[in-house]
Protein backbone atom coordinates (compact mmCIF):
# COMPACT_ATOMS: atom_id res chain seq x y z
CA UNK A 1 0.00 0.00 0.00
CA UNK A 2 1.10 3.05 -0.96
CA UNK A 3 1.60 6.24 1.41
CA UNK A 4 0.12 8.49 -0.98
CA UNK A 5 -3.20 8.34 -1.64
CA UNK A 6 -3.75 12.16 -3.50
CA UNK A 7 -7.19 12.05 -2.03
CA UNK A 8 -6.18 15.01 0.11
CA UNK A 9 -4.63 17.09 -2.49
CA UNK A 10 -7.71 19.46 -2.74
CA UNK A 11 -7.81 19.97 1.50
CA UNK A 12 -9.62 17.94 2.69
CA UNK A 13 -9.21 14.94 4.54
CA UNK A 14 -11.17 11.84 5.89
CA UNK A 15 -12.49 11.41 9.67
CA UNK A 16 -12.92 8.33 11.23
CA UNK A 17 -16.03 6.10 10.01
CA UNK A 18 -17.00 9.88 8.84
CA UNK A 19 -17.21 12.32 6.29
CA UNK A 20 -14.96 14.36 4.28
CA UNK A 21 -13.58 17.61 5.90
CA UNK A 22 -11.23 20.50 5.31
CA UNK A 23 -7.80 20.23 6.59
CA UNK A 24 -7.71 23.35 8.71
CA UNK A 25 -11.71 21.75 10.28
CA UNK A 26 -11.55 22.29 14.29
CA UNK A 27 -11.53 18.67 14.58
CA UNK A 28 -8.40 18.20 12.61
CA UNK A 29 -6.51 21.03 14.32
CA UNK A 30 -7.76 19.08 17.70
CA UNK A 31 -6.26 15.79 16.59
CA UNK A 32 -3.65 17.27 14.64
CA UNK A 33 -2.03 19.01 17.79
CA UNK A 34 -2.55 16.11 19.74
CA UNK A 35 -0.25 14.12 17.15
CA UNK A 36 1.95 17.13 17.18
CA UNK A 37 2.48 16.26 20.85
CA UNK A 38 3.30 12.86 20.75
CA UNK A 39 6.15 13.72 18.77
CA UNK A 40 6.89 16.16 20.70
CA UNK A 41 6.95 13.58 23.82
CA UNK A 42 8.52 11.10 21.57
CA UNK A 43 11.30 13.59 21.06
CA UNK A 44 12.01 14.05 24.76
CA UNK A 45 12.07 10.41 24.93
CA UNK A 46 15.65 10.81 22.83
CA UNK A 47 16.80 12.31 25.67
CA UNK A 48 17.87 11.32 29.00
CA UNK A 49 15.64 10.95 31.57
CA UNK A 50 14.68 9.58 34.61
CA UNK A 51 13.26 6.47 34.79
CA UNK A 52 9.89 6.51 35.87
CA UNK A 53 9.46 9.59 33.33
CA UNK A 54 10.77 7.62 30.50
CA UNK A 55 8.37 4.51 31.00
CA UNK A 56 4.98 7.42 31.78
CA UNK A 57 5.93 9.04 28.47
CA UNK A 58 5.96 5.20 26.38
CA UNK A 59 2.39 5.08 27.84
CA UNK A 60 0.98 8.21 27.29
CA UNK A 61 1.87 8.05 23.53
CA UNK A 62 0.23 5.00 23.36
CA UNK A 63 -2.84 7.04 25.27
CA UNK A 64 -2.41 9.74 22.91
CA UNK A 65 -3.21 7.51 20.08
CA UNK A 66 -6.42 6.80 21.57
CA UNK A 67 -7.13 10.62 22.32
CA UNK A 68 -6.78 11.06 18.91
CA UNK A 69 -8.97 8.39 17.54
CA UNK A 70 -11.85 9.87 19.84
CA UNK A 71 -10.84 13.28 17.93
CA UNK A 72 -11.13 12.19 14.88
CA UNK A 73 -14.33 10.00 15.30
CA UNK A 74 -17.40 11.78 14.58
CA UNK A 75 -19.79 9.35 16.58
CA UNK A 76 -16.67 8.12 19.06
CA UNK A 77 -19.49 6.23 21.70
CA UNK A 78 -21.16 4.53 18.37
CA UNK A 79 -17.22 3.30 16.77
CA UNK A 80 -16.27 2.58 20.04
CA UNK A 81 -13.34 5.10 20.41
CA UNK A 82 -13.85 6.34 23.84
CA UNK A 83 -10.99 4.94 25.31
CA UNK A 84 -9.30 7.46 27.72
CA UNK A 85 -10.87 8.44 31.03
CA UNK A 86 -11.12 8.77 34.21
CA UNK A 87 -8.66 5.37 34.87
CA UNK A 88 -5.78 7.59 32.64
CA UNK A 89 -6.09 10.99 34.66
CA UNK A 90 -5.86 9.26 38.00
CA UNK A 91 -2.97 7.33 37.22
CA UNK A 92 -1.75 10.84 35.85
CA UNK A 93 -2.02 12.31 38.63
CA UNK A 94 -0.70 9.62 40.86
CA UNK A 95 2.53 9.96 39.13
CA UNK A 96 2.74 14.32 39.55
CA UNK A 97 2.17 13.42 43.22
CA UNK A 98 5.61 11.11 43.56
CA UNK A 99 7.63 13.24 41.32
CA UNK A 100 6.51 16.71 43.04
CA UNK A 101 6.91 14.91 46.25
CA UNK A 102 10.80 14.98 45.46
CA UNK A 103 10.82 18.92 44.17
CA UNK A 104 10.79 21.81 46.55
CA UNK A 105 7.81 24.05 46.69
CA UNK A 106 7.65 26.24 43.83
CA UNK A 107 7.10 29.89 44.94
CA UNK A 108 8.05 31.70 42.51
CA UNK A 109 7.59 31.53 37.92
CA UNK A 110 10.79 29.38 36.44
CA UNK A 111 11.97 29.23 32.81
CA UNK A 112 10.90 26.60 30.71
CA UNK A 113 14.78 25.53 30.52
CA UNK A 114 17.30 23.53 31.68
CA UNK A 115 19.09 20.14 30.62
CA UNK A 116 17.78 18.92 27.08
CA UNK A 117 15.72 16.36 28.88
CA UNK A 118 13.57 19.14 30.92
CA UNK A 119 13.47 21.18 28.26
CA UNK A 120 12.33 19.13 25.80
CA UNK A 121 9.33 18.28 28.45
CA UNK A 122 8.34 22.02 28.68
CA UNK A 123 7.86 22.10 24.42
CA UNK A 124 6.26 18.67 25.19
CA UNK A 125 4.08 20.84 27.72
CA UNK A 126 3.88 23.61 25.61
CA UNK A 127 2.46 21.62 22.68
CA UNK A 128 0.20 20.47 25.22
CA UNK A 129 -1.42 23.04 26.27
CA UNK A 130 -2.74 23.90 22.69
CA UNK A 131 -3.71 20.72 22.36
CA UNK A 132 -6.17 21.16 24.93
CA UNK A 133 -7.20 24.34 24.09
CA UNK A 134 -7.89 22.90 20.25
CA UNK A 135 -9.81 20.25 21.57
CA UNK A 136 -12.09 22.82 24.50
CA UNK A 137 -12.45 24.78 21.02
CA UNK A 138 -13.69 21.64 19.02
CA UNK A 139 -15.95 20.29 22.39
CA UNK A 140 -17.35 23.91 22.24
CA UNK A 141 -18.75 23.47 18.37
CA UNK A 142 -21.97 22.68 17.46
CA UNK A 143 -23.14 18.73 17.06
CA UNK A 144 -19.85 17.55 18.43
CA UNK A 145 -19.39 14.79 20.91
CA UNK A 146 -16.01 15.22 23.14
CA UNK A 147 -15.74 13.62 26.23
CA UNK A 148 -14.58 16.51 29.03
CA UNK A 149 -12.67 13.24 30.06
CA UNK A 150 -10.48 14.17 27.42
CA UNK A 151 -9.74 17.81 28.03
CA UNK A 152 -9.25 16.82 31.64
CA UNK A 153 -6.71 14.07 30.67
CA UNK A 154 -4.99 16.45 28.42
CA UNK A 155 -4.99 19.25 30.97
CA UNK A 156 -3.74 16.73 33.39
CA UNK A 157 -1.16 15.37 31.10
CA UNK A 158 0.26 19.37 30.58
CA UNK A 159 0.50 19.40 34.47
CA UNK A 160 2.59 15.98 34.23
CA UNK A 161 4.91 17.17 31.54
CA UNK A 162 5.42 20.16 33.82
CA UNK A 163 6.57 18.53 37.02
CA UNK A 164 7.99 15.69 35.00
CA UNK A 165 10.40 18.95 33.54
CA UNK A 166 11.33 20.14 36.99
CA UNK A 167 12.36 16.54 37.79
CA UNK A 168 14.32 16.11 35.25
CA UNK A 169 16.17 19.57 35.86
CA UNK A 170 16.73 18.11 39.50
CA UNK A 171 18.06 14.80 38.62
CA UNK A 172 20.30 16.59 36.38
CA UNK A 173 21.77 18.79 38.90
CA UNK A 174 20.40 21.87 36.87
CA UNK A 175 19.09 24.54 39.22
CA UNK A 176 15.70 25.97 37.98
CA UNK A 177 15.79 29.60 36.31
CA UNK A 178 13.65 32.04 38.57
CA UNK A 179 11.66 34.96 36.32
CA UNK A 180 12.54 38.28 36.84
CA UNK A 181 10.21 41.02 36.01
CA UNK A 182 11.91 43.14 33.52
CA UNK A 183 13.01 46.80 34.48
Amino acid sequence: MKIYTKTGDTGQTGLFAGARVRKDDARIEAYGTVDELNAAIGLARCEKLPDPIAQTLERVQHELFAVGAELATPEPEKHGTRLVGNAQIERLEKEIDVLEAGLPPLKYFILPDGCRGGASLHVARGVCRRAERRTVTLANAPSVQISLLVITYLNRLGDYLFVAARFANQEAKMEETKWQKPV
